[in-house]
C-alpha cells in the first residue's frame, strides 16, 4: 500500500487504469471508522483494515491526486534519528575506515518538512550540504528486535534529505551533528510512505539525489554497511520505538563536502531525491 498526508489528512494511493495516482480518503473510505489523521496509517494495527479499503476501492473513480498539496508522511514524528557513515561509497569519500557498529545523531522534529516544501538555508550560512537517503517509519512498539523480525516492526518507506549545515556540524570545540542537521525544514521527507510488502526486494532500494539537474549521488541500499534490519536490532536493544518513529538510514558518496571543489547549496537550487517504489521529491532551496 501507498499512503500520503493530503493537506493534512490521511489518502490511500492508487494507480487508475490511465496510470494516474488517486487519493482514497482514509475516514471517509472506512466510513469513520479510522480518523483522518496521517498518524492512522502509520500504526500497523491499522493495516488490515487499510488493506480491506485498498481491495474494495474502485481507483478510477477515486479523485486525482494533486502532488503541490502533499505534506510529509509522517508530519509529527516522536522521535528522529540519522545513521552517519552507512554507505560504503561516503565511508571512502570522507576519508574514514568503516564503523564498527552504526553512530546515530538526533534529527529532531521541527526539521520535517514536505516532499514539494522549500529547504530554507539560514543567510550567512555558506556550507549547507544535501543528502539523499531512504527513511524508514517504525509501525508498532519496538523493543528487543531481531535482524530476522525487524521489517515486521516498520510501517514504511519513504524518501528524506538529511539537509545538513557542515560549519555547524564539524565546529570545535564540541561537533554539533543534532543541531547543525536539524533546523526548521532540513529534514525533507515523501512524497508517499510504502509499505514494504510493495518492493520486489526491500533490502535493495535505489537512492538517486539530484541537484540543480546533475546527478549527485547514485546508490542502493545493498551497499548500506549496516542494512535496515541491522539498524532496527541495534537501535532497541536499549531504546524502545513506536508508531511514527522515523530513522534516516545514511546517505552515499558524493556529498557537496567531499566534492572537489566543495559543492554546497545555493538559493534558487532544486533538490531532487528519488527512491526507487516510493518516488521523487523536489525541494527547492531558499536563503533567507
Amino acid at each position: 500500500m501507498r499512503f500520503a498526508n493530503l493537506q493534512g489528512r490521511a489518502v490511500l494511493v492508487v494507480r487508475a487504469d490511465d496510470g494516474t495516482d488517486r487519493a482514497v480518503d482514509v475516514e471517509r473510505a472506512s466510513d469513520g471508522r479510522l480518523g483522518s489523521d496521517p498518524a492512522v496509517y502509520v500504526d500497523l494495527a491499522n493495516h488490515a483494515l487499510l488493506g480491506e479499503i485498498a481491495a474494495s476501492v474502485s481507483a478510477n473513480d477515486a479523485p486525482a491526486l494533486d502532488p503541490a498539496l502533499l505534506g510529509a508522511p509522517v508530519p509529527r514524528p516522536p522521535k528522529g534519528l540519522g545513521v552517519g557513515l552507512n554507505y560504503r561509497t561516503h565511508a571512502i569519500e570522507s576519508g574514514r575506515e568503516f564503523p564498527t557498529e552504526p553512530h546515530f545523531f538526533g534529527k529532531t522534529n521541527n526539521c520535517v518538512a514536505g516532499p514539494f516544501d522549500d529547504v530554507i538555508a539560514p543567510a550567512g550560512r555558506h556550507e549547507i550540504d544535501f543528502e539523499a537517503e531512504v527513511v524508514i517509519a517504525f509501525g508498532r512498539t519496538c523493543k528487543g528486535a531481531t535482524e530476522a523480525d525487524a521489517w515486521s516492526y516498520l510501517a514504511g518507506v519513504t524518501c528524506g534529505q538529511d539537509i545538513s549545515d557542515r560549519g555547524e556540524q564539524f565546529r570545535l570545540p564540541i561537533k554539533q551533528f543534532t543541531i547543525a542537521k536539524s533546523y526548521d525544514t532540513f529534514g525533507p521527507t515523501g512524497p508517499f510512505l510504502v509499505t514494504p510488502d510493495e518492493f520486489p526486494d526491500r533490502d535493495a532500494l535505489a537512492l538517486t539525489g539530484v541537484v540543480s539537474g546533475e546527478v549527485m549521488q547514485e546508490a542502493n541500499t545493498s551497499d548500506l554497511i549496516f542494512s535496515i534490519p541491522s539498524l532496527v536490532a541495534w537501535l532497541t536493544r536499549f531504546m524502545t520505538f513506536g508508531p511514527g518513529d522515523l530513522v534516516w538510514t545514511g546517505t552515499p558518496g558524493g556529498v557537496g563536502e567531499a566534492r572537489t571543489p566543495q559543492r554546497f547549496l545555493v538559493d534558487g537550487d532544486v533538490i531532487e531525491t528519488t527512491v526507487s517504489g516510493v518516488g521523487t521529491m523536489r525541494n527547492r532551496v531558499v536563503v533567507r
